[in-house]
């Protein structure tokens, strides 16, 4: 399996021209407006030739530099599953690896009538996901 969507983290004061800029750019490769939450905080861009939302593009405040005078900011990254309980070996093991929870196993229908994901955070602070698509078994 690979990666089913990712995204970038931008500064609040730079959300909307983000957007902006990847509605234009990648309407030649098929892309559109998907879905939004948390009021236009996070938008998801939906390939409309192939299908999905696979790239997410999120604002964020800035946060202080740390003491190497860098800001990192955290990802989101979500890895296909090829059933669910794929998807709850992966949450079982990264938490298992030192990750700390940040949803457990469980259908997502805000994402889809067949979303079933799990979300860790990784130890540098990403937020890590698996993901499988497929209805459940009968």
């Amino acid at each position: 399996m690979g990666i089913d969507h990712t995204g970038i983290v931008v500064s609040a004061d730079k959300h909307a021209a983000a957007v902006e800029f990847y509605l234009a750019a990648l309407a030649p490769l098929g892309y559109a407006k998907g879905l939004e939450f948390h009021d236009g905080a996070v938008v998801g861009f939906a390939d409309t030739k192939l299908g999905g939302i696979n790239w997410w593009v999120t604002s964020r405040a800035v946060k202080p530099a740390g003491d190497n005078g860098k800001d990192i900011v955290p990802s989101h990254h979500a890895f296909s599953a090829s059933d669910r309980v794929s998807v709850d070996a992966f949450y079982q093991a990264a938490v298992a690896a030192g990750a700390k929870d940040n949803g457990a196993p469980g259908p997502r229908a805000h994402y889809g009538l067949t979303y079933y994901g799990a979300f860790v955070i990784d130890p540098a602070g990403n937020n890590i996901e698996a993901v499988c698509r497929l209805a459940p078994p009968a």
